[in-house]
């Protein structure tokens, strides 16, 4: 296929909100062989400046045209969870590996239609979960690796913010408060990279349950849950998530307990790993790169350019909405 042929990428944004200005875009175009060519925003004056403070040559206010571009080789999605599948599969049938922004999709049904195409089609898919590639998270799974705790008895996650000032405009609330667009509320948007990290370490989610609560009435997706799950392993986890908690009680944290000790991390805020022993308690400070996603960027292009092997893709990043939708009660 013509991408596997290409020494160059050249990428096409579908989306150029926040999380490209911060996280992930200008890596596209600091890598060898990987530049940005367009970028596509539905409101033309967004794209036409993000265009030129980034200095990318084209802008689109029409996925399709960015898409039939035949300078674009590759397409980056940022958008919304509620049009990954509908783009992604635009993309992918007119021969263009994705990647996509986490969720992967704003169900588990979406999720499966995307790999059925990929597979159909042969042409790649993604999915930012870039956490697995960062060293601060690379450093747990290295020390799980090593049994520093131990053999694993349970993992527990615990989330807790106050409502953001936009949670309380009920007349324009953010899209992540829209079921029909972020698939759920809150927890659709910030669980996932904790259950795929989890996942990455312990393998599959295999059983689910939960329950969720409108406990602010702020909004009508939920905003506090609480739920079990059960690992391939046979490693059990629980969790709670409140995004209407008070801020004396915010907690970013996942605990890992083993047979001799404890490991704790956050997702979110990097705080010190933290390690519990018979030897006492051990702490890590580990640093990541400025562009966060910068890491499974360059996996994916080594992968597309032939120099390596990507394994963040729509088929590893699948469970994480299967176990989304089945704590929500969505299947």
């Amino acid at each position: 296929m013509k991408y596997a042929e290409e020494i160059e990428l050249r990428w096409g944004f579908i989306g150029c909100g926040e999380v490209t200005e911060k996280k992930s875009g200008p890596a596209f175009g600091m890598l060898p062989g990987s530049t940005i060519h367009a970028v596509m925003s539905r409101d033309s004056e967004k794209a036409r400046s993000y265009a030129e403070r980034h200095n990318i040559p084209l802008w689109y206010s029409d996925a399709q045209e960015l898409i039939d571009d035949p300078d674009v080789n590759a397409i980056y999605i940022a958008t919304p969870p509620s049009s990954h599948a509908t783009f992604a599969i635009m993309a992918m049938k007119a021969g263009k590996p994705v990647y996509i922004e986490k969720p992967m999709a704003a169900s588990y049904s979406d999720c499966a239609r995307i790999n059925r195409v990929s597979q159909q089609t042969g042409v790649p898919c993604f999915v930012a979960y870039y956490r697995r590639y960062l060293p601060y998270f690379q450093k747990i799974k290295e020390l799980l690796s090593r049994n520093v705790i131990g053999k694993i008895n349970d993992v527990q996650i615990r989330f807790s913010v106050p409502p953001r000032d936009l949670d309380y405009n009920r007349d324009n609330l953010p899209w992540r408060l829209h079921p029909d667009i972020a698939g759920g509320g809150y927890f659709y948007d910030l669980a996932p990279h904790q259950l795929d990290i989890l996942q990455d370490y312990f393998g599959v989610i295999l059983d689910a349950w939960g329950c969720c609560a409108n406990r602010a009435a702020l909004y009508k997706a939920e905003d506090t849950v609480s739920a079990c799950f059960r690992f391939e392993n046979g490693i059990i986890g629980s969790g709670s998530w409140c995004f209407v908690g008070h801020e004396s009680a915010k907690e970013d944290r996942i605990e890992i307990n083993g047979e001799k000790g404890r490991l704790n991390f956050s997702v979110y805020t990097y705080e010190p790993i933290t390690i519990y022993t018979e030897r006492g308690v051990e702490t890590l400070k580990i640093e990541n790169p400025e562009y966060v996603q910068m890491p499974l960027i360059k996996a994916v292009v080594n992968h597309l350019q032939k120099k390596g092997t990507c394994t963040c893709d729509g088929i590893s990043a699948t469970p994480v909405n299967w176990v989304l939708d089945k704590i929500l009660g969505k299947i």
